[in-house]
């Protein structure tokens, strides 16, 4: 299973049956045949090396990924500017200061009452287009087309939002993979006025709590490496790092590096 993401210009690899040397011939010539500068391939641990071979790199870990097994996230570049990212020094240095602080500050903020949590139904569509519309100038994907955020949540994503004065200030959601038991907790967004609450951490905390009610254990997260606040929220809630995707996608501003966190909710 395959897409050819134009918006992002990329290729991705999700899953795969068969003979991988046949599979990686087929797909590199539909790469070069697309406007596309890179190639995410999903792969079982006995073939990432092979896909070295290939000029794969290894950009990341998702631990218990595949029911249990790990999915070791290779990268194929096209062009030296789809590889080469200024900012990689500083993200590293993001990283450090995050993993310095140790994890002694978990404990939740005290959140005014103006502020009320619960899970978000269909008809909430067009309020979360419209925070995502105000929190990201470009995002990877149209959430701030009410119709897509509807088609994600029937097919199975799980939002919950804050609310403030009856308006959606922050929110958050979990797209789950039935098929190989994970889920990614991603579209994090709080509007700027309200960020100094912590209201995102929570919302984590009661995405894990539903995740945890359907057996759901292994969940990941993919965070701008920019981005002190949300890399420093995963940390914080026992998360672990497990690599960088260069320039994985169009977000906030330009084309982003993004962080790996995995965690195993069973432990």
């Amino acid at each position: 299973m395959l897409t050819l993401d134009f918006f992002n210009e990329r290729l991705r690899v999700i899953d795969y049956r068969g003979n991988v040397l046949s599979i990686v011939n087929d797909i590199q010539d539909l790469f070069n045949e697309h406007p596309l500068s890179k190639m995410i391939f999903h792969c079982r641990p006995e073939h990432w090396k092979l896909l070295l071979s290939f000029g794969f790199e290894l950009e990341a870990i998702f631990q218990g990924f595949f029911n249990g097994t790990d999915n070791y996230a290779m990268a194929l570049y096209k062009s030296v500017e789809r590889r080469t990212n200024n900012n990689w020094i500083k993200e590293d240095q993001i990283l450090t200061s995050i993993l310095n602080t140790g994890r002694n500050q978990i404990a939740i903020k005290d959140i005014p009452e103006i502020y009320q949590y619960r899970k978000a139904i269909v008809r909430d569509a067009e309020s979360l287009a419209m925070l995502y519309e105000q929190v990201f100038p470009i995002y990877p994907t149209p959430m701030n087309d009410p119709n897509y955020v509807k088609k994600v949540m029937i097919e199975g994503a799980i939002f919950y939002i804050v609310e403030c004065n009856k308006q959606i200030v922050s929110a958050a959601s979990a797209d789950v993979n039935k098929t190989y038991n994970h889920a990614e907790l991603t579209d994090c967004a709080t509007a700027p006025e309200h960020r100094k609450y912590g209201l995102m951490k929570k919302l984590l905390i009661m995405l894990e709590d539903d995740l945890k009610n359907e057996q759901i254990f292994c969940v990941f997260s993919i965070a701008r490496s920019l981005s002190f606040g949300m890399n420093a929220a995963f940390y914080q809630l026992g998360y672990e790092y497990r690599g960088r995707m260069a320039n994985n996608c169009y977000i906030y501003h330009a084309l982003e590096d993004m962080n790996v966190w995995v965690k195993d909710l069973s432990k």
